[in-house]
């Protein structure tokens, strides 16, 4: 979409040029967008769903928080004790801390992964509590159709790295706010969008 935008203003580039632009620059806003911390949940839901790579079957393992930001995304060839494991490791020293409260669906995977490391937080198992894990693996449902499909594991973790970060900085929810209030949380997230990407705001 970004082609179309462009052109929307006058500037002509390919989608090539696009592509290009993001692997070159993507990371580094991403990284820069990551040391501001926005997500900052206690309460942690882990899910995890079949994606197809090359025709082979992997698992894109996911964790938000209460908010819906994303914390990580971890893509696995397996669906068991050592990839939950995997993850939680990687979420555990990234956050800097464990957190209160556990959502995960029945998976017993979870729950051993959670012995092995010894976290002492509440976990709660239901698959109806963690309807925002599933609803963050939208996105990426998306984005595997327009692609037709994922080429490999590398690709689907590149792209999240800095998909992911990003989406976070412009996850604006509106239930509960007033609209003048969406309207400031919007130009934050915009300006905050300037600073990361050494961009210049209209004015």
């Amino acid at each position: 979409m970004v082609e179309e935008m462009l052109a929307l203003r006058g500037i002509v580039v390919s989608h090539e040029t696009v592509r290009q632009w993001a692997r070159k620059f993507g990371q580094v806003i991403a990284n820069r967008i990551r040391q501001r911390r926005l997500a900052q949940g206690d309460k942690w839901h882990l899910d995890e769903v079949v994606i197809s790579i090359a025709g082979a079957k992997h698992y894109l393992w996911r964790a938000v928080d209460q908010d819906g930001f994303v914390l990580d995304v971890l893509v696995q060839r397996r669906r068991n004790k050592r990839a939950a494991k995997r993850l939680l490791r990687k979420l555990l020293k990234k956050q800097g801390r464990a957190p209160r409260v556990l959502i995960t669906d029945q998976l017993k995977s979870y729950a051993a992964a959670k012995k092995d490391l010894t976290l002492r937080c509440e976990h709660r198992q239901h698959k109806g509590l963690n309807n925002r894990a599933e609803n963050s693996h939208q996105p990426t449902r998306r984005r595997e159709r327009q692609m037709k499909r994922y080429k490999s594991p590398q690709q689907v973790q590149r792209f999240l790295a800095i998909h992911d970060p990003i989406a976070n900085l412009f996850h604006l929810r509106r239930d509960h706010r007033t609209a003048a209030e969406y309207r400031a949380a919007r130009a934050q997230a915009f300006q905050a969008w300037a600073d990361v990407a050494g961009a210049r705001l209209a004015a």
